[in-house]
């Protein structure tokens, strides 16, 4: 790419501070939608569905000679990507019917821990202290809100698989976002954002119909929840950062997303009267220490 086609310095940021505002608003809306009887697999396919649709007449007009040259190993690395997207929704979304919003969010933005571990175990990068401190912070912090939701009644039915959930979630969002870095590093946003929304969607199309998940019995009201998911967390909120991803690194990204559980807690708590335990803060606190550490200790 040429210099004069880069974005100015500050308009990554701009961006990502948009996309974090809409995907703040992601728990929420799988909230309202679970209590409208949709099931999360069906939450999880319609948000991708939805959005798949919503930006296939877009790439096809702008990116259908782009798509046409893809090569094998750009629709491997796509189907992949997709699939991880797949999993971290199914499991995250699932996990906001056993735990808390706050708790949930807080361990499914724990992204940079599980890359800068990746960076290590996969690319033989030595941590650094900070690393390895910000690591202990956040295992310390996850503890402390494990334990907390599960002394705590109001904490979800069961707290202890709703955060397990939580944290595959991230593991899998992790895998997406260092799979996405290397694609869209070669693809146009509309080429990207078609291909991984639309395969992420096939593959929960798929996991819904073998699992016998209804979806299209559905209200008017949770119609209008999934289709709001689509065009504000989805479209606006992760496009905002697979668009940012051709300028900044997955690292930086991950690090934006810590202020998705402040975000999600606080609309939490004015909508659904959920509140913090105060080992939960703790936990929270430490978790979030723990993970800007490990992003600023992270190499490469």
């Amino acid at each position: 790419m040429s210099q004069s086609s880069q974005p100015a310095r500050w308009l990554p940021f701009v961006v990502l501070g948009i996309g974090l505002v809409a995907i703040s608003l992601s728990a929420i809306f799988a909230r309202l939608a679970q209590a409208e009887g949709v099931s999360s697999l069906a939450v999880a396919t319609w948000r991708l569905g939805l959005a798949a649709l919503i930006v296939t007449p877009l790439a096809l007009l702008q990116a259908r000679h782009e798509l046409a040259r893809l090569s094998r190993r750009q629709l491997g690395m796509a189907l992949a990507a997709g699939f991880f997207l797949a999993l971290h929704f199914a499991t995250w979304i699932s996990s906001l019917e056993y735990t808390s919003v706050a708790s949930s969010t807080a361990l499914v933005t724990t992204n940079p821990l599980w890359i800068g571990l990746a960076s290590f175990l996969i690319f033989r990068e030595t941590p650094t202290k900070m690393m390895i401190g910000g690591i202990a912070l956040s295992c310390a912090g996850s503890l402390f809100i494990f334990w907390s939701d599960s002394q705590a009644a109001g904490a979800g039915s069961d707290p202890l698989l709703g955060n397990l959930l939580a944290l595959v979630g991230s593991w899998c969002f992790s895998a997406y976002l260092l799979i996405g870095r290397r694609l869209r590093a070669g693809l146009g946003l509309p080429a990207y954002v078609w291909l991984a929304y639309g395969a992420a969607a096939l593959f929960l199309f798929a996991a819904s119909g073998v699992g016998g998940v209804a979806l299209f019995s559905l209200s008017n009201t949770a119609w209008l929840v999934l289709l709001a998911m689509a065009l504000g967390p989805q479209l606006l909120g992760h496009t905002a950062y697979n668009w940012s991803l051709r300028y900044v690194s997955a690292t930086l990204v991950a690090v934006i997303t810590l202020g998705e559980p402040v975000g999600s807690a606080l609309l939490a708590f004015i909508i659904f009267g959920e509140g913090f335990a105060p080992l939960q803060f703790v936990g929270f606190s430490l978790l979030l220490a723990g993970i800007y550490l490990a992003a600023k200790g992270e190499r490469g």
